[in-house]
C-alpha cells in the first residue's frame, strides 16, 4: 500500500509544477548563499590560521562551498524538469532520470542536515583548536627574526587589539612565557641575569604584557610592566584596576566570534535543508502522479501521487533485502575470482 497518497487533477498538477519551479529557483539562490557563506568562513579561518592548531578546520567551509555548487546544479536541473513536466513529449526524456535524481537528492539532504548539526555543535572542537593554537602563537611572539615566525608578533598584537582581549585565557598567560626577544635584553644587567637564573628553563619571565593588551578606556596611562607590583606605581592596585588591561582571554573572544558565526550559518543551512526537503517531496509527488497518467487517453484525468510506493516497513525491508543481495553478489564474484585464479595456477 502506497504511503501518503494524494489525488491530483489537471489543475493541481499544474499548480504543483509551477510551485516547484519557483521553489527550485529559490533553492538555487539559497545555493549561492551557501557558496558565499563557505567562501566567507574559509577567508575568516585563513585570517586566523596562525593561531589555530587544527588543519582540518576547513571541513565546514569546504562542505558549504560544495553544497552550494551542488544545490545550484540540482535545483536548476529540477526547475527544467518542472518546466517541461506538463508537456508529455518533453517530460518523456526526463522521466528515466527522475528516480536517480531523487536518490541523489536524498543523500544530499542527509549531508546538508549533517553539516547544519556540525555548525551548531562545533564549539568543543573550536575551543581545543584555539587553545592550542594561541598557546603556540604566544610562544613564538618573540621570534621576530626567525623565518616563518617573524609575523607572529604582528598577528597576535592585531588580534588582541581587534578582539579586545589579552593572552589565551587572560593577561596572566603572558607571565608564564618569555615574550621579549633575547636581542633586546642586556645580559650584563644584574636584574636580567637574576631573572634568567631564577627560572628552571633559563627564560626571562616578567609580570608584564605586550602593549596590545592595554585598554584605551583606562583613565590612566597603561601599566604593562610590573603589572602585579603595586609599589612600583603610584596610587595603583592591580586587583581593582579593571580598565588597565583587557581582562578577557583571546580564546574566549575568538570562540564567541566563531560560534556566533557558525550558529547563524547552521540556522541558515537548516532553513535550506527544509526548502530542499520540500522540493524533494514535491518532486516525488510530481513524478508519481505524472507516471500514472502516461498511458491514459485523457491527459486531464485524475491521478494519484504518493511519497513511497509501499509502507514504511515494507520499504525498509526491501532496502535491507537489496543490501543483502548486493553482499551475496560480491561474495559470489570473489569466489569465482578465487576459482579462476586457482585454475590458472594449476
Amino acid at each position: 500500500m502506497a504511503l501518503m497518497k494524494v489525488k491530483f487533477n489537471m489543475k493541481k498538477r499544474v499548480k504543483l509544477a509551477q510551485g516547484l519551479w519557483i521553489m527550485n529557483w529559490f533553492c538555487v539562490l539559497a545555493g549561492i548563499v551557501l557558496f558565499g557563506m563557505g567562501i566567507f568562513l574559509k577567508i575568516e579561518l585563513r585570517k586566523r590560521s596562525e593561531v589555530m592548531d587544527n588543519a582540518e578546520s576547513h571541513f565546514v567551509p569546504n562542505s558549504l562551498i560544495f553544497m552550494g555548487v551542488l544545490s545550484c546544479a540540482l535545483n536548476a536541473f529540477a526547475g527544467k524538469i518542472c518546466y517541461d513536466s506538463l508537456d508529455p513529449a518533453k517530460f518523456a526524456k526526463w522521466k528515466p532520470m527522475l528516480k536517480p535524481y531523487l536518490i541523489i537528492c536524498l543523500f544530499f539532504n542527509v549531508f546538508i542536515f549533517f553539516i547544519a548539526v556540525v555548525c551548531l555543535v562545533t564549539r568543543g572542537s573550536l575551543e581545543s583548536t584555539l587553545s592550542l593554537g594561541l598557546k603556540s602563537g604566544m610562544r613564538f611572539y618573540k621570534d621576530t627574526d626567525t623565518p616563518g615566525r617573524c609575523f607572529m608578533k604582528k598577528t597576535i598584537d592585531l588580534l588582541q587589539i581587534e578582539f579586545k582581549c589579552c593572552g589565551n585565557n587572560g593577561f596572566r598567560d603572558w607571565f608564564e612565557i618569555q615574550w621579549v626577544s633575547n636581542r633586546y635584553l642586556d645580559f650584563s644587567s644584574k636584574e636580567v641575569k637574576d631573572r634568567i637564573k631564577s627560572n628552571v628553563d633559563g627564560k626571562y619571565l616578567i609580570d608584564g604584557v605586550p602593549f596590545s593588551c592595554c585598554n584605551p578606556n583606562s583613565p590612566r596611562p597603561c601599566i604593562q610592566l610590573q603589572v602585579t607590583n603595586n609599589s612600583a606605581h603610584y596610587s595603583y592596585d592591580h586587583q581593582t584596576e579593571e580598565l588597565n588591561l583587557w581582562n578577557r582571554g583571546c580564546k574566549e573572544a575568538l570562540l564567541h566570534y566563531y560560534t556566533s558565526m557558525m550558529g547563524s550559518m547552521g540556522a541558515l543551512v537548516l532553513l535550506v535543508w527544509i526548502m530542499e526537503m520540500s522540493v524533494m517531496v514535491g518532486m516525488r509527488y510530481l513524478h508519481t502522479c505524472l507516471d500514472r497518467i502516461e498511458n491514459h487517453e485523457d491527459p486531464e484525468c485524475e491521478s494519484e501521487g504518493w511519497l513511497l510506493e509501499k509502507s514504511m516497513k515494507e520499504t525498509i525491508q526491501s532496502f535491507w533485502d537489496f543490501l543483502k543481495n548486493l553482499g551475496k553478489m560480491n561474495q559470489v564474484e570473489n569466489g569465482e575470482g578465487e576459482e579462476n585464479a586457482t585454475a590458472s595456477a594449476s
